[in-house]
């Protein structure tokens, strides 16, 4: 008894050994894996192909332990493998928006929140920041009002009653970037830093010098 005991005792601390070292050596191929993965994403032909090759190895797993011998801990794995190919997202293309930062030759894209000017309509934008111009583009990535970084007198995140808004003067013109909700302070400070990331510094005036007396 004492000896049948001692053999399922090890058996068992054995099988709970290869596990462990199982599912270490698992989470650290996955570590290696996941970046490679996510980089494989953005290209939808190679996407579509390791969907694919997923599918059939987990489909793999599943069929092949059941027909040559008992063990179905590598069937579970497969079906897992199989569902993860199934449920995988689509490939992540290139989105509208990056095309039209490149296209614009905007540095950075932030949150405009709701656009308030006297010269475009009232609607939610895009603040496509470049070297030289702001662009304040729509859902549709049309632009609604273009500012000149140059002519850009101040700009300057404010609170208000309803949430924060971000006042840009700039010539003679001015618009305001409304935000409401939990996240309005972090946006519009977020603008404004980016804004004035882009401004020029106004040259100091020097004071004229009195002609020095005769």
């Amino acid at each position: 008894m004492s000896t049948a005991t001692t053999t399922e005792t090890a058996l068992s601390d054995s099988f709970g050994s290869k596990f462990r070292k199982t599912v270490i050596g698992a989470g650290f191929a996955m570590v290696l894996i996941v970046p490679k993965v996510l980089n494989l994403r953005r290209n939808e032909h190679s996407w579509a192909v390791f969907r694919t090759v997923l599918g059939v190895f987990g489909a793999a797993l599943v069929i092949l332990p059941i027909g040559f011998y008992s063990s179905y801990f590598l069937a579970v794995i497969g079906l897992g493998i199989f569902t993860a190919a199934i449920l995988l997202p689509p490939a992540k293309v290139t989105s509208g928006t990056d095309d039209r930062a490149r296209e614009l030759g905007a540095l950075v894209v932030v949150n405009g929140g709701l656009l308030q000017s006297g010269i475009a309509p009232v609607c939610s934008v895009q603040l496509f920041v470049g070297a030289e111009n702001i662009w304040a583009l729509n859902d549709d990535l049309v632009p609604q009002v273009v500012i000149s970084v140059p002519e850009i007198r101040s700009a300057r995140a404010e609170e208000v009653h309803n949430g924060w808004i971000l006042r840009v003067r700039w010539a003679d013109h001015s618009a305001i970037f409304a935000y409401s909700g939990m996240f309005a302070d972090h946006l519009a400070r977020v603008a404004e830093s980016t804004v004035l990331s882009v401004m020029r510094p106004s040259l100091p005036v020097l004071p004229q010098r009195r002609a020095a007396s005769a």
